[in-house]
């Protein structure tokens, strides 16, 4: 009997420590896999904003802000134990964790959409730059050049690194195929496209460029006005996102006690986590109803 319990023993073991060491090394692929991910699209974003900061050092830095602020919100949460359970609070602490994580990407994305922004509003002078140096007599070359001496960040710095290009021997139809890549704007997009058409085909570039900033100038307009009416939807994916969170602490400003019992339990951490989960979904959803490309 006691060798019989002895070989269930330690056939339960094996059994646990393969199934343990399997989901470990799944972990550490799934984790690699996402690094790889993480610091390739990192490095793409500090290229395109012109940050010289190594891609792993944006992962370090997601890593160890997440990890502080769910150790200060532990430490906060222990000093309220009378007020705060510890699911509670170990609940807040993986909530703020996981949203610290994306922060540093967050702000990276932020400011490379604030520099497009900004490039997109310089555009449309700079076509016209273009267009009257081209009727003044110069060459394309010379009138990109041009725009490379303004004092207009980022357009002028793009630019640079244009004309740039150009000295290295790169073909001009190439160079802007490059600067359209590198900058991502649907307008310098067009802009290349109208530039490298009119080339070949021997068309006006002047007229050509003057209607792309007629063009350019309508769809601004066309996108301001879109923005303000869907300004109310974008506005109800803030509230509906936040309501879960004020309705958990309205409950536990009228029944504390309720609440800490559901926070105490298993059962109560993972209602919470799937809330939460839910709630970010249908946030994301609403934003990408109310965001329309024009």
């Amino acid at each position: 009997m006691f060798l019989n319990t002895f070989w269930v023993g330690v056939c339960a073991f094996a059994s646990v420590t393969l199934a343990m060491l399997v989901l470990i090394d799944f972990g550490i692929y799934i984790a690699g896999r996402y690094r790889e991910r993480y610091l390739e699209e990192a490095k793409t974003e500090l290229d395109d904003i012109l940050i010289q900061l190594p891609a792993s050092r944006m992962l370090d830095l997601s890593i160890a802000l997440s990890a502080v602020g769910a150790i200060i919100t532990v430490v906060i949460t222990s000093t309220q134990s009378e007020q705060i359970s510890w699911g509670l609070g170990v609940f807040i602490a993986l909530i703020v964790g996981a949203a610290l994580f994306p922060v540093p990407r967050f702000i990276l994305r932020f400011l490379r959409a604030q520099r497009l922004i900004k490039f997109n509003q310089q555009l449309e002078d700079a076509l016209g730059m273009i267009s009257s140096s081209l009727k003044a007599g110069f060459s394309i070359n010379q009138a990109l050049e041009k725009v490379s001496e303004q004092d207009l960040h980022p357009i002028a710095l793009e630019f640079r690194l244009l004309m740039q290009e150009l000295q290295l021997g790169v073909p001009l139809d190439q160079a802007l195929e490059n600067m359209s890549h590198r900058v991502g704007s649907d307008d310098f997009e067009l802009v290349s496209t109208a530039i490298i058409t009119a080339r070949q085909t021997g068309g006006e570039l002047t007229e050509t460029l003057e209607r792309v900033a007629g063009l350019i100038r309508e769809r601004g307009r066309i996108s301001n006005k879109v923005r303000a009416l869907t300004a109310m939807g974008r506005l109800q994916a803030i509230m509906i996102g936040a309501m879960p969170f004020l309705l958990l602490f309205g409950m536990y400003q009228i029944s504390p006690r309720m609440m800490d019992s559901f926070m105490g339990s298993i059962l109560g951490v993972g209602a919470m986590i799937g809330v939460v989960v839910l709630v970010i979904a249908g946030f994301f959803t609403i934003r990408k109803i109310t965001n329309v490309e024009v």
